[in-house]
């Protein structure tokens, strides 16, 4: 299963997915999470672990991808500018950090001025993620950039399912409806978490996109704050996201198209 994360700069995406992943081995999966967000250096951190070789770096840098971009094929589609089909166990050592079943592979940082757009990163994403193959017993969680250029590129195109977060802020509240529409657009299932929100607050979100489409609240933490204000790591207890773990497995484990058993799928607060 793949699970694509988005939404807002600083609505907590990496936050969300690093507590996914950590809850997620617990429960006894194999966890690749996919760092495709090239402007941010906070999510290995977060997960305890050293930062990887990048994959971009891995395959001939910026440069080599541009290349390949604009390369038709005699089909007059465009060619992939990464054709690997990889699994975890296969994907080159070098690139992947690693502690017991957790594991991290990052698609491409922007490092200088002046280096030019993160266009290559992006067509990376896409080809890599539609690419990976997973084991049963495996799930990718996937986080992305700030906002929705990922959907723009069709980064979504191979995974299970999308996942907004979501703060307590009218620009979240407008990104949830372009990614639904988005999401929609592309045949991909999205629900919502809602982060850093007391009930209150919740509630006036949940009146806002309805409460069929949100799987988890999660409360502001203090603690949380200051572990990524210290550059800690999270440990998998550091929020309680109980029912958004619960949502994801009763997906897996049912090995059905979350898109079909969505609207069986039920969130308690």
């Amino acid at each position: 299963m793949k699970i694509l994360l988005c939404g807002k700069g600083g609505s907590g995406k990496s936050t969300v997915a690093a507590l996914l992943a950590k809850n997620l081995q617990l429960e006894g999966y194999r966890v690749l999470v996919v760092d495709v967000d090239e402007s941010n250096y906070g999510l290995s951190s977060q997960l305890g672990l050293a930062d990887p070789r990048e994959l971009i770096e891995q395959i001939g840098g910026k440069s080599e991808v541009k290349s390949k971009m604009g390369v038709v094929r005699s089909d007059g589609h465009k060619a992939p500018v990464f054709s690997e089909t990889w699994n975890i166990d296969n994907i080159p050592s070098e690139c992947l950090s690693k502690k017991d079943n957790l594991y991290l592979l990052q698609i491409g940082k922007v490092k200088h001025y002046g280096e030019g757009c993160a266009c290559p990163m992006g067509v990376l994403s896409k080809d890599f993620v539609t690419n990976l193959s997973l084991e049963p017993m495996d799930i990718a969680v996937i986080d992305t950039e700030a906002g929705v250029e990922h959907l723009g590129r069709s980064v979504a195109a191979g995974v299970d399912l999308i996942l907004g977060i979501i703060d307590p802020s009218y620009e979240s509240i407008r990104l949830s409806e372009k990614m639904s529409a988005m999401a929609k657009e592309s045949k991909k299932p999205i629900q919502f978490i809602i982060n850093k929100a007391e009930d209150a607050f919740a509630d006036r979100i949940i009146s806002r996109i309805g409460k069929e489409r949100v799987i988890g609240i999660i409360p502001f933490s203090k603690s949380v704050q200051e572990k990524g204000f210290a550059g800690e790591a999270l440990d998998a207890n550091s929020l309680n996201i109980a029912d958004i773990t619960r949502f994801i497995l009763c997906i897996q484990n049912r090995r059905v198209s979350p898109i079909d058993r969505m609207g069986d799928l039920k969130w308690s607060r």
